[in-house]
């Protein structure tokens, strides 16, 4: 009896079940009877399909040790700070459970993200509304949300009553018509298209959260101006400390912006310097690291392109915008680009202007009212404050320099105004600051940048370079920033 039992038991173990010849998804290393390292598997195929773009198998089956798994394991876990091993260990698959933004770390979200929008004022629209908040509520936070980014930036948001606004705000639940459909309460809470015709722009809110304008449940405000960044066509960082990193975080009400989301609102919209030194100098968060700065490419052949600082540094061109650089050798063709940190990792702020001092073979880079010292592309010491120069105490930045090599004199420019400092007596000249129109006449507007090359001064203003006869004082041409990266 007992053995036609045991019989019985071994033919119902190897009988297949009804989803034995199609498996939706199959573990194939996890051979433990405890369902746990399962469901952690499924969990994070499901995580990096969507947020590392981890290709899917055919049949559904995936492998904890193959190497396009742990590849995209070793990626997340790079971008999240951690101990890059590609083993799905406890800290891994904590920040895999952590309710977040449903936008990739890595990708593109579609096809029609572009880069920024093309003008300066940007109208939204309200949809469906959450069922959580009175619809009041919902008004004033989302008008809260996009004022986090207009207070940072020269862009204006208006509300608008049709459905042909830029951005679309609708509070949605799983399936919602766009592809990209929510999966339930916590795991993914909203997402946002970049900016774009179409669906470019529109930021839907999954509606299964528990949505609040407090601490409990999901805080509306801190999600919405998150997504609203992705509206504008910024990416996500992997600084914790910045509005645009993924995962969601309950302690963010007070100061949602750090320097770094300040620094990339303005490099993609370039407001003027006025106002971007202004919400840089109000948002007191210490500097961040290079290694943390998001991967933010820009095209750099685009007509509306403008630089903050351009200077010869060793035997290349530097060419800065927001804490992005472009290098162009003298001799060669290719341009290098990314992070200002990636080749000076000293430097984590933006350039506002730069000057090189040939017969010192020293450049300086001012951010602000401090200064670093450039020898070659290698940064010594640690910044210095502008008054090294002999400016009086109120002057905080200046908009652009340069140095005429024949007359040894670096020339400042802030606003309407300049300086002439002598660089031999190391002190400044007499009589300065003078308005910028007396001696520069067709230069009527502020200087973004300047570069001094035989003879002439090139001031970059907006995307135009003004050549200007320094000798006979009068405009000799006129022509775009981009052709100087050989656009």
């Amino acid at each position: 009896m007992h053995v036609m039992l045991l019989l019985c038991w071994i033919l119902v173990l190897f009988m297949p079940g009804p989803g034995f010849t199609a498996p939706t998804f199959t573990p194939v290393e996890e051979s433990t009877t405890s369902p746990e390292p399962q469901v952690d598997l499924k969990l994070a195929a499901d995580y990096l399909q969507h947020y590392y773009n981890l290709q899917k198998d055919p049949l559904g089956r995936v492998k904890r040790s193959g190497p396009s798994f742990v590849s995209k394991v070793k990626d997340m876990q790079i971008f999240f700070g951690l101990n890059a091993t590609g083993v799905l260990d406890a800290e891994t698959l904590e920040v895999m459970k952590t309710p977040r933004c449903g936008v990739p770390d890595v990708e593109e979200y579609s096809h029609i993200q572009g880069t920024r929008w093309n003008k300066n004022v940007i109208t939204y629209s309200i949809g469906r509304y959450t069922r959580d908040l009175p619809r009041s509520t919902v008004d004033s936070t989302i008008d809260s949300a996009f004022s986090v980014w207009a207070r940072a930036s020269g862009l204006t948001f208006v509300r608008s009553n049709t459905h042909n606004a830029d951005i679309m705000v609708e509070f949605v639940t799983y399936a919602h018509g766009d592809m990209y459909p929510f999966d339930g309460p916590r795991g993914t809470l909203a997402h946002a298209f970049g900016p774009g015709i179409g669906v470019g722009g529109d930021t839907h809110f999954d509606d299964d959260e528990h949505w609040t304008a407090g601490e409990t449940g999901f805080n509306l405000l801190v999600v919405a101006a998150h997504e609203f960044g992705h509206a504008l066509g910024l990416k996500h960082s992997n600084n914790p400390e910045s509005l645009m990193y993924p995962t969601y975080k309950t302690s963010r009400t007070v100061k949602l912006l750090s320097r770094e989301d300040v620094a990339n609102i303005n490099a993609l919209y370039s407001p003027l310097r006025v106002h971007q030194n202004y919400a840089l100098r109000n948002l007191q968060t210490p500097l961040l690291s290079g290694r943390l700065f998001p991967r933010l490419m820009h095209d750099r052949c685009a007509p509306d392109l403008t630089f903050d600082a351009v200077s010869t540094l060793g035997d290349a061109t530097f060419f800065f915008r927001g804490r992005y650089l472009w290098i162009k050798h003298n001799t060669q063709s290719d341009i290098k680009e990314g992070p200002i940190t990636n080749f000076m990792p000293k430097i984590e702020t933006s350039i506002d202007a730069a000057f090189l001092v040939p017969r010192r073979s020293t450049a300086y880079l001012i951010h602000e009212s401090m200064f670093w010292t450039v020898k070659g592309s290698l940064v010594k010491g640690k910044p210095r404050p502008l008054t090294h120069f002999g400016f009086p105490p109120w002057v905080q930045d200046v908009d652009a320099a340069v140095h005429i090599n024949k007359m040894g004199r670096t020339l400042f420019f802030m606003h309407d105004i300049y300086w002439s400092y002598n660089e031999n007596r190391r002190v400044m000249d007499s009589g300065y600051p003078k308005y910028i129109s007396e001696d520069f006449p067709g230069v009527n507007t502020t200087i973004d940048a300047a570069f001094y090359k035989e003879d002439f001064i090139h001031f970059f203003v907006g995307p135009q370079v003004y050549k200007f006869d320094y000798i006979h004082k009068h405009i000799v041409g006129i022509e775009t920033a981009i052709s100087w990266l050989g656009c």
